[in-house]
């Protein structure tokens, strides 16, 4: 397990240092990788293993992919660490997953129906442009990240005791 431990850090140090933007997109692969594979071992343990419905466990499987898929792209891969907008992330975090879902089913039909691809084919480049899309959308609108004039106010306060100085 040391093994793995250093080969991690020194990839993570490496792509973190020399490549911030790349680190944070396989980050996001990674995270979504994670939350479809808590998803995928949820629905096999929940229909094939102990047998309930289907409906039930796809919608149990999802819940708990979406709260990893949340927990990890925020904290994780944009770094977002405010608690006080986590509700009105998490609301426009699930509406971001009702559009892409949206967006799947419309971009399938026309790959499909409209244009005969091959549904798998298709699958393939509706999945990746909605993870572009998806990556823009919390970079830029729900994990963005803005400065906080009351945290830099602490901050410079915090700095000032330290060294003695009065605020």
């Amino acid at each position: 397990m040391s093994f793995i431990n250093n080969l991690y850090s020194k990839l993570k140090s490496t792509l973190a240092t020399r490549f911030p933007k790349v680190f944070r997109i396989v980050k996001f692969i990674f995270a979504g990788g994670s939350a479809t594979l808590v998803n995928l071992l949820l629905l096999y343990l929940f229909h094939g293993l102990l047998a309930w419905g289907l409906i039930l466990s796809t919608s149990l499987a999802f819940i708990f992919a979406f709260l990893v898929s949340f927990t990890l792209q925020k904290f994780w891969t944009f770094r977002n660490y405010n608690k006080e907008k986590m509700p009105l992330q998490l609301a426009l975090y699930l509406t971001n997953s009702f559009i892409g879902l949206s967006l799947n089913g419309l971009f399938m039909h026309l790959l499909v129906n409209k244009l005969g691809i091959w549904y798998l084919l298709a699958q393939v480049i509706v999945s990746l442009t909605i993870a572009v899309y998806n990556f823009l959308v919390y970079k830029f609108i729900i994990f963005k990240f803005k400065p906080n004039k009351n945290i830099q106010d602490e901050n410079r306060s915090q700095e000032n005791t330290i060294r003695g100085e009065s605020g």
